[in-house]
C-alpha cells in the first residue's frame, strides 16, 4: 500500500475562509435535505388577563423572537383580554390572593383596592420606563410573534374579532394549539 501523498502547491490549498464557507454551504444543504431548521420554536399559552400576568408571556415572547425563536402565543379565557385592543389598555391588578401585595387580604378585599393597586403598578411601570402592554404587543408582532385568539373563548365571551389588535390570528382552536405545542422546543403555560 502506498502512502505517497501527491505534492500540492500552496495555491492549491483552500484558505480557512474558503473552508468555513464550504462547511456552511454543506450544513445548509444538509438542513434543507432533512427539513431541519436552525430556528427553535416556543409555544406559550396565556390564560390570565390581569396587568401583572399580561407581562410574562409578552416579555418571554418578544425576548425569544429577538433570539430568532419562532414564537406562538395562544390566548384563552381571560388571557384573551391581552389581545383585545381596548381591554388591554385597562387591565387591572388583583390585590386579593396576591401574597406579594403590600397589603393584607382583609384590606385588599375592601372595595376600590384593586383600583389603588393597579394605579400603584401603573406608576411603577411609568417611573421605570417599562414598555406598556400595547408596546410589547406591537413590538412582538413586528418581530414575527404569532398571537392566536382562542375561538371558543371569543364565542363564549361574545367578543368581536375586529376588537383585537391587527395581525392577531383569530379562529384558532385547542387542537391547533396542541399541535403547535407538540412541535415546539419550549412549551409554557402562563
Amino acid at each position: 500500500m502506498s502512502t505517497d501523498i501527491p505534492d500540492a502547491s500552496p495555491d492549491d490549498v483552500p484558505s480557512r475562509a474558503e473552508l468555513a464557507a464550504r462547511v456552511d454551504e454543506l450544513e445548509n444543504a444538509l438542513a434543507e435535505m432533512t427539513g431541519e431548521e436552525d430556528n427553535k420554536k416556543m409555544s406559550i399559552i396565556a390564560t390570565k388577563g390581569t396587568l401583572d400576568m399580561a407581562y410574562p408571556p409578552l416579555i418571554l415572547a418578544s425576548t425569544a423572537a429577538a433570539f430568532d425563536y419562532e414564537v406562538t402565543v395562544f390566548h384563552t379565557f381571560w388571557g384573551l383580554d391581552i389581545l383585545h385592543e381596548e381591554r388591554s389598555k385597562n387591565l387591572k391588578l388583583s390585590s386579593v390572593g396576591n401574597p406579594n401585595m403590600p397589603v393584607p387580604n382583609a384590606v385588599a378585599a375592601i372595595p376600590g383596592m384593586d383600583r389603588v393597586t393597579t394605579k400603584m403598578m401603573e406608576k411603577k411601570i411609568a417611573d421605570n420606563d417599562t414598555a406598556t402592554i400595547e408596546e410589547l404587543i406591537r413590538t412582538s408582532l413586528d418581530m414575527g410573534v404569532e398571537f392566536q385568539a382562542c375561538q371558543m373563548t371569543i364565542d363564549l365571551m361574545g367578543y368581536d374579532e375586529d376588537d383585537f389588535y391587527d395581525d392577531v390570528t383569530t379562529g384558532v382552536g385547542a387542537a391547533t394549539a396542541l399541535q403547535d405545542m407538540a412541535d415546539a422546543d419550549i412549551q409554557l403555560l402562563v
